[in-house]
């Protein structure tokens, strides 16, 4: 039973999605299914690539030691989610370390199993490159994110990611730690402290774990508003 989910999440994932069932199912069956406890480590950044993960359950994170010995997140993937496709093509080193942020299960593919199925199937070669382009996109609008919203709407747009309804109220349990999240938003801790305090002004409430939104669309309008908004509308009223 568990095997046949573990099989539907793989056929989901955005990397398999467009490949036909018979080669998914035969890497399945090539590839191994490990679980991690909670701060386990996958691999160390500098490592040989051997493996394409694929998350079938719980969270990981990757994240980079800069030379200053400071930890950045790169990313924070979940079910259905994907990672080391791009080192594994190039036969790399891994440029970034994986971490158990909770119990996670994983589907491991090893590089020399996709490596020789490319070969004889050119459809897993272009599902390979979507993927990697797909990871280079979602890097550019994290830059975007950095560049052009403030602390406060880049939480409102990760808070918009977990909430099930586009409009009324919605209720949403943290995925992971604060200090995880301001992580992953490019944020020190006390940043995003501060931005839930400015939150609060259009009917953020976060509590322990959860946060209590009064209105979704709202919250999605302030996400959109122009960081410059505050000096423009300073520069009209002077005006």
């Amino acid at each position: 039973m568990h095997k046949d989910l573990d099989l539907a999440t793989v056929k989901e994932a955005a990397l398999f999605a467009s490949l036909p069932d018979d080669l998914v199912e035969t890497l399945f069956q090539r590839a191994t299914i490990k679980t991690y406890e909670s701060g386990e480590m996958l691999f160390v950044q500098g490592d040989a690539a051997q493996s394409v993960y694929v998350v079938l359950d719980g969270w990981v994170k990757l994240s980079r030691v800069t030379t200053t010995g400071a930890e950045v997140v790169v990313g924070v993937f979940t079910r259905g989610r994907s990672f080391g496709e791009a080192v594994v093509l190039q036969e790399d080193a891994y440029p970034v370390s994986a971490a158990a942020v909770t119990k996670c299960k994983l589907l491991q593919v090893r590089a020399s199993v996709l490596l020789g199925m490319m070969r004889d199937r050119p459809e897993l070669c272009l599902a390979m490159l979507s993927s990697t382009f797909r990871h280079l996109h979602s890097l550019l609008t994290q830059v975007e994110q950095l560049k052009a919203h403030t602390g406060a709407q880049r939480v409102a747009e990760f808070l918009l990611e977990f909430c099930v309804d586009k409009s009324g109220s919605c209720a949403v349990t943290l995925p992971y730690d604060k200090t995880l999240i301001a992580g992953r938003l490019g944020m020190q801790p006390q940043s995003l402290s501060r931005s839930f305090q400015r939150l609060r002004g259009i009917g953020v409430c976060i509590l322990h774990d959860k946060a209590s939104i009064e209105d979704v669309a709202l919250l999605r309008d302030y996400v959109l508003k122009d960081r410059s908004a505050p000096w423009t509308d300073g520069e009209q009223k002077r005006r």
